[in-house]
């Protein structure tokens, strides 16, 4: 049997008043949608550069997403059983 499945993923980066990068990453299967997040800190010692709170961020957004669908796949399988 095969199967074909196109999901969309988006996923903002975002500063606040503080200066933490955040992360929100969307993902809309059609049937569920997801939402993971993630936030960078940069160290008051540390040099300010944006792309690196931005990988961090979405980094880390994006493994909130993953452990979230890992989980939800390990439900239903559970409920397969």
């Amino acid at each position: 049997m095969s199967h074909t499945a196109e999901w969309t993923v988006r996923l903002h980066l975002f500063e606040d008043d503080d200066g933490a990068t955040k992360a929100q990453v969307v993902l809309d299967t059609g049937v569920t949608r997801l939402i993971g997040r993630g936030t960078a800190h940069c160290h008051p010692a540390d040099e300010n550069v944006p792309e690196i709170g931005d990988e961090l961020a979405a980094g880390r957004g994006l493994q909130n997403m993953a452990q979230q669908l890992l989980d939800i796949a390990q439900r239903d399988l559970d409920t397969q059983g």
